[in-house]
């Protein structure tokens, strides 16, 4: 059974949760048996000798978990979904059919249709007239989206917008004189700390489950922008969007997807950085979206292998295995086996610090890097760009308006592949597929196929497949690998 990174957002019987990250001075109670007590400061210096007989049990702080559901449970809602989704009448024959997803993928299936669906998630209010957080995928493809709050009043919520990048929506109810949680830092949280998660894991309101904060900055596949808070909080179907707590009642972030090769919790689970869910909430509020800021490259860790050859002090930085042309880090300078090791003067100690930083900041910003190249650091400056249009080196306008229709007929987001990824591949060229949709995704592209060539002509870089598609005229034949095969995928253009 394989494994894989699911949002806990479940079809069906589902619904909410919060989460509490204790850290720092916040609410204890004495166990077994004892008056509640401060956080405590320090460890009292261990006995010089065995302890006495008649010595009673040492007292073990903890945190006051009742105390800080009591307080901040009414904060946390449960979110209903009703919607559809499209899908093939052929769907349910696959099983049987080994053609099926063949036919599918090149258009001869029968047509898709919509089915109704339900789904439950979680949710919190954030400002006492009705403004609530919750996850992008818990609202994606609602048609109505009814909040219940722990007093049982449901209202129909509008939904201010939604931003799949860091899967964060934003809804809003007609309501007031609501509670509402407050905020904390995330940076400081340390693994180790507390954790307690309120909601509805399958269907089961204001359940309470705790645990502890096992990691930060976890960078997840397809997550790059989100440094994800990991813990070992019990999280299952239902617990998504809801919040995570520190132990003075601080919301640290949103619960959003679990680790696990069963489709249930194994016990690794991911929250969003409430900083950066806040950031995406005031853009969606005031513009109705969300912006990104994008530098151009693809980075990979620094192993000691890596340090060595480039001969760094220690393996720490964000390797460059690609530069998108035309972005800022092609028009900065920067190059395949840079070394990015600052970003405003941030140490970047982990290829995840890279895109983390850039997340929170705004296109038009500038940004100050330190790059190792060539055994010494340098500094670079550049212009961040947004992360939602298209970028390319275009010495006139006629050549950037034919590489953008080029982009809009074919549906693909590419990069160039890593020299490792070119090795494991067994290529000399070719583009790596990250995301599909238009004619690609209809044409069966996938992502994660490398591109190899289109219409006969090496996909030797991006700018090579624009302007191969913007001289084609209706179809476009497409060279892919992916594993176990090499396929020519006929695409017809928009």
């Amino acid at each position: 059974m394989n494994t894989r990174i699911d949002t806990v957002t479940r079809r069906g019987l589902v619904a909410a949760a919060a989460v509490l990250a204790l850290g720092g001075a916040g609410l204890y109670a004495a166990w077994p048996g004892h008056a509640a007590t401060a956080a405590p400061t320090a460890t009292p210096a261990a006995p010089a000798g065995p302890l006495p007989p008649a010595a009673a049990p040492a007292t073990v702080a903890l945190p006051d978990f009742a105390q800080i559901a009591r307080r901040w449970g009414g904060a946390v809602v449960n979110i209903s979904v009703t919607g559809a989704r499209r899908i093939s009448a052929d769907d349910e024959d696959e099983a049987d059919d080994p053609f099926a997803p063949f036919l599918r993928r090149f258009g001869r299936g029968a047509p898709p249709a919509e089915v109704p669906m339900r789904g439950e998630g979680s949710g919190f209010i954030v400002s006492a007239d009705g403004l609530v957080l919750t996850n992008a995928h818990v609202v994606d493809g609602a048609k109505e989206v009814v909040v219940k709050l722990t007093d049982r009043r449901e209202f129909t919520a509008k939904v201010l917008g939604s931003d799949k990048r860091t899967d964060v929506a934003v809804l809003k109810i007609a309501a007031s004189g609501l509670p509402v949680v407050q905020f904390g830092q995330p940076a400081q949280l340390q693994p180790g700390e507390w954790v307690l998660a309120i909601g509805s894991p399958f269907g089961f309101e204001n359940s309470v489950t705790a645990g502890v904060v096992s990691a930060t900055g976890r960078t997840l596949p397809s997550d790059a922008a989100v440094p994800f808070i990991q813990t070992d909080v019990a999280v299952n179907p239902g617990n998504s969007g809801g919040p995570l707590f520190n132990t003075r009642g601080e919301v640290v972030g949103i619960n959003s997807q679990i680790y696990t090769r069963s489709g249930g919790y194994e016990g690794l689970s991911f929250a969003i950085p409430i900083d950066i869910a806040l950031h995406v909430q005031k853009q969606i509020v005031a513009h109705g979206r969300a912006r990104h800021a994008m530098i151009g490259v693809t980075v990979q860790e620094v192993n000691q292998s890596l340090a060595d050859s480039f001969k760094l002090p220690r393996p720490e930085g964000a390797l460059v295995a690609g530069v998108e042309p035309g972005s800022p880090a092609a028009q900065a300078g920067l190059q395949p086996g840079d070394v990015l090791q600052q970003i405003d003067g941030r140490p970047i100690v982990g290829s995840a610090d890279l895109p983390a930083a850039v997340t929170l900041a705004q296109p038009g910003d500038k940004v100050a890097l330190q790059v190792w190249r060539n055994g010494a650091a340098r500094q670079v400056e550049l212009t961040l760009a947004d992360a939602d249009r298209s970028h390319q080196a275009a010495p006139d306008d006629d050549d950037a308006s034919r590489a953008a229709s080029g982009k809009a007929r074919l549906g693909l987001a590419l990069r160039p592949l890593a020299p490792g990824e070119k090795r494991e591949a067994g290529i000399g060229e070719g583009l790596v597929v990250e995301q599909v949709s238009g004619p690609a995704a209809a044409a069966g592209v996938q992502p994660g196929d490398l591109l190899l060539a289109v219409n006969g002509q090496p996909a030797k870089s991006v700018q090579a497949v624009r302007d191969a598609v913007s001289h084609a005229d209706k179809a476009v034949a497409l060279l892919v690998q992916r594993p176990g095969a090499k396929i020519v995928v006929p695409v017809r253009l928009g």
